[in-house]
């Protein structure tokens, strides 16, 4: 079983989430400069995760059914965050508060280690990320993202993804035609 999923199973066996959270397309579940300190389960639907410079969006990670997100930064440091956390289609959520998660996290060493290996992918993640916008060809990140999420070209808009990709959105369809 994959740690999110363990880490899901056993938080639902504990009856910890606080609420559910529906979200409509386009819906903000968090704005620049506001403080977040819960973890959310994505039910249904699909989220991305951006910021925004003066001139565009960028896009830095996606959520869908069965995945975690949060605003990691502001979730750790308990201060302001420049991340926006957008519904991209009707989306549920449900909601752990910090405390709590914190809480329940602490109640053992199974759960610490579910924990830390799910920030460890996370690290892992980012730094494969980052490696491939700074490195590697439009080509190679479509492909590599393809190979490691497919899922995601079935859940999540061409124009997020290409931000995502760090492309244009025409770019991303000429290397999708090719």
């Amino acid at each position: 079983m994959n740690p999110i999923s363990n880490l899901v199973e056993r938080i639902n066996k504990n009856d910890l989430w606080d609420r559910e959270i529906e979200l409509e397309r386009n819906e903000y579940l968090k704005v620049k400069g506001s403080i977040d300190t819960n973890i959310y389960l994505v039910t249904n639907g699909s989220l991305r995760i951006f910021v925004i410079d003066e001139y565009e969006e960028h896009t830095i990670r996606f959520g869908y059914k069965n995945n975690l997100i949060a605003s990691l930064d502001s979730f750790l440091n308990e201060e302001p965050s420049d991340f926006y956390i957008q519904a991209l289609k009707k989306t549920t959520v449900k909601v752990i508060n910090k405390k709590k998660y914190i809480s329940f996290i602490e109640s053992s060493s199974e759960n610490k280690e579910i924990w830390l290996s799910i920030l460890e992918n996370f690290v892992l993640q980012q730094m494969e990320r980052e490696r491939d916008i700074l490195t590697s060809s439009p080509i190679e990140r479509y492909k590599r993202v393809l190979k490691r999420s497919p899922q995601l070209f079935q859940e999540i808009p061409n124009k997020y993804i290409a931000s995502y990709l760090g492309m244009t959105p025409e770019t991303l369809s000429r290397i999708k035609k090719s």
